[in-house]
This record gives C-alpha cells, structure tokens and sequence, in this order.
C-alpha cells in the first residue's frame, strides 16, 4: 500500500525539480504575449495578440481566446479606426484574429474577478482577419452538450475546449516529469521497441499488416512484452518506453476465477475501490439454521453463499424506485434475486425474510452487519462467484445513488492505491472450457510454491501477476516472467497447445543466460483519466478512435483500391460495396 504514496510523492518532488521556473510561450512566435497573461502590471504596454473570437457583443468589445486564457479586446468607436472597427465587429466567431492594441485597466466596477484577466483589457488599435470561420457544427463551450460521435468527427473543433487542453497539457507534464523521475534519478533507459513485428501466440488479437513477399504480414504487437524480456536478457535491467499497444477487439469483459482473491470476496470485483465500505460481508453462518427456502436452496450449490452489504443511512437517502432498479440491475446483469431488509427507528427489521427469523437470529444478522437505524440491507444467495459479482456491482451503484442524493461517500481527491494479487496462470478457454489460456500472458512465471502443479494440475497454479489499483480503476498491472527456457517451452506446447517454433527466437534468448526478471506496466490513459475526473480515457488522448476501433474524423478504416493491394499478393473476394450492390 506504502509504495504507490511513495511513488506519487516522488513524482510530485521530481516534477518540482525538473520543471523551469516560467515557460516562455512566446518566444518563436510573432504575438507578444498570450490571452491569458495580461495583469495590472502589463498597463501601458503595447502589445500583439492572436487568437479565435470567443464571444462578441454590439460591436463594442470581443473576447479573444488562446490556448491559455481569455482578453476582452475593445473595440475603437472613433471614426478613424472605422476600418477596425468593421473587421473586429464582423468577425465571425472563432474566426481567428491578430490584434494590436494597448494594456488599460478596466473602469472601476467593471473588473471581472473570474477571469485572471479579469482587471485589464486591450484597447484593439490595428488588427486582422488571418482566417474567417464558417458556421460550425458546435459551439467551442465546455458546457455545450454534444454526442460523443460528433465530438471525435469534429475532433480538431474539440481540442479547442478547456477540457481538453487541459487534459492533454497535463499529460505532457506528467510524462515529462516520468521520463526525469526514472532516468535522471533511477537509472533507467528510455528504449523505444517496433511496432512492426509478427504474430505471437496468446494475449489479445493482433493487427495484421501485409508486406510485399507473398503471404507475410507483420503484426502490430498488442503488447512489447517479447522486447521487456529480450532488453531484460540484454542487460537493459532497468528500462522503461511510452509505448502504443494495439488490440483488435472490443474490451474484454472481466473474467472472475472460482478461486480469486479476498478482493472478490469482499468487494465483488477484483478492482475495489476501497475509498468507501459497504463491504460484502458472509451471512451463511447466521442464516444457516433458518427455515427459509430459497436459503436453505443456496447452500446446497457446490460453492453457495448468502451475502449482502449494508448500505449507511440508506432509508433517507434512497427511494423506493431506487431499491426496484437496484434489484432489477442484478436480476438482468446477473440474473441474480436481492431481497432488501431496512433497519427501522425503532429497532425492529422491516422484510419479506424476517418474518422467518427468530429474535436470536435476528440479533445476529444486526451484529455481523453492523446495522443501524436507518440503514438498508441488499442480500442475496447463490452461487459464491454469482452472488459476490451481483453485490459488488449493488455497492458501486448505491454509491453513486446516495452520493446523488447528497451524501459525501467518496473523496473525489483521494487516492486509494491497492495491489491485488494471486491471480490463476491459466483460465478455461470461453469458447472451449477445455482447453486453457494464460489468464495473464504465456511469458508469465507460476507462484514459486505452485512451480509443481504446472507439470500435474496446471489449473491450480496461481501465477505472479500483479496489479496496480486505483479508486476502482485497473491502472497498470504486470508479473514476473519465466526465465527458464525449458518452463516456458513446457507451457507454450503442453499447457497452451501452442507452436513452440512461433517464439523460438525467445526461447533461444532464455536460453543464454537469462536473468530473473520482472516488470509492470501501468495504463498511461487510464490514470490521467482519473486525475482530470474524465469519463473516458478518449477525452485524454489528442485523436482517439471510437468504441468500435473507427476514426471517425478521417473515416478509417477505409477501402483500398485492387490496384493498391498489388504489390502486397492480396485480393478482396467481397468488398461490402459489392454486397450491397448485388442486395440491391
């Protein structure tokens, strides 16, 4: 838990050290200064501004908006600045502007003091239209609602907000202030890996790029990880890259194993967020001796339990349509029944179970829940996996239900680091439960105390795999690898059933003095997400593409034509413009 705090400090004190005392965002540029600089103390002096018209009212003053900030500019009113007076007052918004003009103190009571350039504006003497705009597809107003869809369609129009700017200026620093923390101070290399490599077996789906020697094609590695093991095997002990993965699939839904963690157990997910409780508590024992049927039903599963949370003060803050669409969320997500008990003023427990409940029994359920007046109870009974699942997601969502309601459950500036660990090695194929794959990767190495069962029960082997968690949130995860050539041929052909031969040029590397070795790698996007409080990761990265893997901006992925596929030895037997042509 400690080391997360210690790294946040560390990269805050390294930040500190390798940023400069004031960036010059003017220099290489012809502007004087930017729209967001101007103070008290720049009255008097002439400067330059450019940037896009934010607003404009009756011809008598525009705000003009950069990158960093806002300046109303006036607009002369006197017959010989006639001509600027007609350009700034026909200027289209966000068409963009070179003014010049001097710094004046705004007149007493006319100060705005939400704007940083709040005091002052600039009296416009001369000025340019560098670019007019036509009417857009949205306004440029961090409260304007708009699709997401149109968003990335117009994504150069978006970039413009605050929002983002902000979002991607902060990622600038934080990689920066990465790069310091790990080279300057920790030795690390900064190494840069292909993008252009081939096929490799497990792990997500790859891309396939053709080449031009007939029937090869490159691959766009999912993940470097064959290059972490072969700088590791290099002597590059401490290396570390920014580095772009490509995954042809949609997300991966979670895989809970029977045998996971605590973290299940106790929060339903294996990514808790641990800034509120509302623990999952085990209730078996207490009920275990009722005469309720559908209990009685659930503990006769292989793995059955009976389970609920307790939700705090949950009678004032929730309504009763509030309880229905929280049992309706787990009968269609998880098809998983919740029966609700409320803890009533005046002691007594209000629900369709307590009526089979004695007083002891009753007393007891108060106790190992830790119940209070007022609060509400969601209890189900099932399958172990079923039913922790089917809580966990009730207790995300009572939390966003109560704090909605005004209830401040979770610190929206607090951050709750986790490590959640042993996880299996391998997982049963979804589509042949037979069969099975690395719950991690196939480079990952067994639990030492787990070596013996990889040669006779390779299901019950827990790996070395690791993740890092954050409020609820997967931000990086890694493992230790395996170092001995004759393991790692054992899982690939034995385990995986896969062709050895496809990673020969790995197996080889083990085999010439591989060091132990280990690494993580944590999820860039996701964690600038978290910090800005950004609903997705695509409102942190500049160009994303949407859900589906399309870029809707430059309309990718696109048809090439025969001609252009060529030289790569590939035909396409059924363009979809051809399928819709013999539809019609």
């Amino acid at each position: 838990m400690a080391l997360p705090r210690l790294l946040v400090r560390a990269l805050h004190r390294a930040a500190a050290a390798a940023a400069p005392s004031a960036p010059d965002f003017n220099s290489f540029v012809p502007r004087t200064n930017t729209c967001g600089e101007l103070r008290s103390a720049h009255v008097g002096q002439k400067v330059t501004l450019y940037g896009w018209v934010q607003y404009q009212r009756q011809g008598l003053f525009l705000v003009l908006r950069d990158f960093q900030g806002l300046t109303q500019v006036i607009i002369p009113q006197d017959e010989a600045h006639s001509h600027v007076r007609e350009l700034l007052s026909g200027a289209p918004l966000e068409s963009v502007l070179r003014v010049t003009g001097t710094v004046s103190p705004r007149p007493l009571g006319q100060e705005n003091p939400k704007m940083p350039t709040g005091d002052i504006e600039v009296k416009a003497e001369t000025a340019e239209i560098l670019n007019s705009c036509k009417k857009l597809p949205f306004e440029i107003k961090d409260f304007i609602k708009k699709s997401e869809a149109l968003r990335m369609q117009y994504r150069y129009l978006d970039l413009r907000s605050s929002r983002l700017q902000s979002a991607l200026r902060l990622r600038s620093r934080l990689v920066m202030s990465m790069r310091h923390y790990l080279c300057n101070l920790h030795g690390f290399v900064d190494v840069e890996t292909p993008t252009l490599f081939k096929r490799t077996p497990g792990g997500a789906k790859e891309f396939l790029v053709p080449s031009r020697e007939p029937g090869k094609f490159y691959s766009l590695p999912q993940s470097p990880q064959q290059f972490k093991q072969l700088l590791m095997v290099g002597g590059l002990d401490r290396y570390f890259q920014v580095a772009r993965c490509y995954r042809d699939e949609g997300s991966r839904p979670d895989r809970q194993p029977e045998f996971t963690q605590e973290a299940l157990a106790e929060y339903g997910t294996d990514k808790p967020d641990t800034r509120f409780g509302m623990k999952i508590v085990d209730v078996s024992d207490v009920l275990r001796r009722s005469n309720v049927h559908f209990v009685q039903n659930a503990l006769t599963y292989p793995h059955g339990s009976i389970r609920a949370i307790c939700i705090p003060q949950g009678v004032r803050y929730l309504t009763n349509k509030d309880l229905e669409s929280l049992k309706e969320s787990a009968k269609s997500q998880f098809n998983q029944e919740i029966m609700e008990i409320i803890h009533r003023p005046d002691g007594s427990l209000k629900s369709l179970l307590t009526k089979f409940l004695g007083e002891k029994e009753k007393s007891e359920l108060i106790q190992a829940l830790n119940m209070q007046e007022g609060d509400v109870v969601l209890l189900a009974a099932g399958e172990h996996e079923q039913v922790c699942r089917a809580l966990g997601a009730l207790r995300l969502l009572s939390a966003s239900l109560l704090e909605a309601a005004g209830l401040a459950l979770r610190d929206p500036t607090a951050f709750h680091f986790l490590w959640v660990v042993d996880f299996p090695l391998f997982l049963p194929k979804a589509e042949n439960p037979t069969e099975l794959e690395s719950a991690h990767h196939p480079f990952t190495a067994p639990h030492p105390s787990d070596a013996s069962l990889l040669y006779s029960d390779p299901t019950k082997v827990r790996s070395q795999h690791y993740d890092l968690v954050l409020n609820g949130n997967e931000v990086g995860g890694g493992s230790i690898r395996i170092h001995s050539a004759e393991q790692q041929r054992f899982v690939l052909e034995k385990v995986l059933k896969e062709d050895s031969e496809v990673l020969s040029h790995l197996i080889e590397a083990l085999e010439l003095g591989a060091p132990p070795h280990g690494g993580i790698a944590l999820g860039l996007d996701r964690l600038i997400s978290l910090i800005v409080d950004a609903p997705s990761i695509r409102d942190v990265i500049a160009f994303p593409k949407s859900f589906r893997g399309r870029d809707l901006m430059g309309n990718a992925p696109d048809y090439v034509t025969p001609e252009e596929l060529e030289p790569y030895h590939i035909q396409v037997s059924w363009p979809l413009e051809e399928k819709e042509a013999k539809k019609n």
